[in-house]
């Protein structure tokens, strides 16, 4: 025997509790969805404050500039370029919350747009960029996720961003010989910029055994530099070298991006092109927990030379020329070391005279001269 169903009982033939609830859940998320976003008032007045601020020239309160970028060209003075962007708009970031609240750090609202991007490292860069990577998340850095609001973020992992191209032959140079100029040149950029004794300032020895030692004057003036740095002499136009006594880097991740490329070389070999960047998380030696970031982008042009032909060493690279360029160092600091800046630090030395610069930007070429002038970099 079965009871008649009261008014407010659904029969045996109307929807189910459970259907009922999931249309109900998946009609509210869509009305969600789809219903349009507007920024608060708040959000509209500081975005045209800011705005209004741009167009006279004016700089918005908490922008700071302290040292940053280096530049050179191997064969030539060393160019002294652009300081460092510290300071994050208080302001500028009230207004990008207000538009995606998922900009705040550990993701408030469950949107998992972070820890998506995270999980998604890019693909090895196989051509030169067309533009500078998108605006990131306005996080601060921490002990544990040091690269928290830096393009970085989804780079690869030390070695694992260098990715080899492909060995083909060159004219009558082989394929073998092409991988073993890339290995080399490989090899070079592990020893210079990835090697932990290296990057916490002891001499670069693996880097140095791949350059030919019978190349003029080289050899010599890098260990000019290691011993005695100068604004002349100074390795850290080649070699990444932090100073143990006043920093140390956050865990063992130094993030990398770049590319790989050869021709036929002028000294009857293969002639190799390197650019590449690398971000070093780093915090005091003191003990502190602020964590800041030094960007270094090197570009280096080396050749494996033809040892039956020339008087070269087998199995050695000669360094053709070397550009770099260093955010997040003192501009006027020669001792052998990088030296980052933290946000806490108060800003020192002459003002910044040079142009802006993103220094996560891969799609420029690296400018060449001898001008000693600093600028700003819009972000670290």
């Amino acid at each position: 025997m079965s009871e008649k169903p009261s008014d407010d009982q659904p029969s045996g033939s109307e929807i189910p509790d459970d259907v009922w609830e999931q249309f109900t859940r998946d009609t509210e998320r869509d009305i969600r969805t789809s219903a349009p976003k507007e920024p608060s008032a708040r959000a509209r007045l500081v975005t045209e404050r800011l705005r209004e601020q741009d167009a006279r020239g004016e700089s918005p309160p908490g922008w700071r500039t302290g040292p940053a970028w280096q530049e050179m060209n191997g064969q030539a003075a060393r160019r002294r370029k652009l300081w460092g962007f510290i300071g994050v708009p208080l302001a500028a970031a009230v207004a990008l919350v207000a538009l995606k609240p998922s900009l705040l750090p550990g993701d408030p609202f469950g949107t998992g747009e972070s820890q998506a991007a995270e999980a998604s490292p890019l693909p090895a860069e196989s051509t030169a960029p067309t533009a500078a990577p998108g605006a990131s998340d306005p996080e601060t850095p921490t002990l544990d996720r040091p690269f928290a609001g830096s393009p970085a973020l989804r780079w690869a992992d030390g070695e694992a961003g260098i990715v080899l191209p492909e060995a083909k032959s060159v004219g009558a140079v082989s394929a073998d010989r092409v991988e073993q100029a890339l290995k080399l040149t490989k090899k070079l950029l592990v020893g210079a910029n990835l090697d932990p004794k290296t990057v916490r300032g002891a001499r670069p020895e693996a880097a140095l055994s791949v350059l030919d030692p019978k190349q003029p004057g080289l050899l010599d003036d890098l260990g000019t530099g290691l011993r005695s740095p100068s604004r002349k002499h100074d390795p850290v136009t080649l070699f990444s070298r932090f100073d143990p006594d006043e920093v140390r880097p956050v865990g063992d991740v130094i993030k990398t991006r770049g590319r790989m490329t050869f021709e036929k070389g002028t000294q009857g070999g293969v002639a190799v092109r390197a650019d590449y960047t690398f971000v070093y998380p780093v915090v005091r030696a003191d003990g502190s927990t602020e964590v800041t970031r030094t960007i270094v982008r090197r570009v280096l042009d080396v050749e494996l030379a033809d040892a039956t032909r020339y008087q070269v060493t087998p199995g050695r690279l000669l360094l053709m020329n070397y550009d770099q360029e260093i955010g997040n160092s003192s501009c006027f600091v020669n001792d052998g070391y990088l030296h980052p800046e933290f946000s806490s630090d108060a800003s020192a030395g002459p003002s910044p005279s040079g142009p802006a610069t993103d220094p996560y930007d891969r799609s420029r070429e690296l400018e060449r001269g001898d001008g000693g002038d600093c600028g700003t970099v819009t972000r670290t």
